[in-house]
């Protein structure tokens, strides 16, 4: 139980950071198409690859810029807590 505090506390943390930095590839994002519901719940699903390759690399991010609002937060917060209840299922 205590774990889930943890994992939950970092996640939180990491929802609050993710988005600190401009990106430097704003006008790619006006010209591609955004990320929806589903392109959401990919990118939680994979966050803690993509956690560990940002701090690897500075061209990798946690979430997308150009995203489309509220259905891609949902999505990502799905894909989100899919891989941590997952991950927690397993380390047992």
């Amino acid at each position: 139980m205590k774990l889930q505090y943890i994992i939950s506390i970092l996640f939180v943390i990491l929802l609050l950071t993710g988005c600190a930095d401009v990106s430097p590839h704003a006008q790619d994002c006006i010209t591609s198409s955004s990320y929806g519901f589903f392109g959401g719940v990919w990118h939680g699903f994979v966050l803690p690859i993509s956690w560990l390759g940002s701090l690897l690399m500075d061209d990798v991010a946690i979430y997308a810029y150009n995203n489309n609002g509220g259905w891609y937060n949902f999505g990502f917060a799905i894909g989100a807590y899919l891989i941590s209840r997952i991950t927690i299922l397993y380390s047992k």
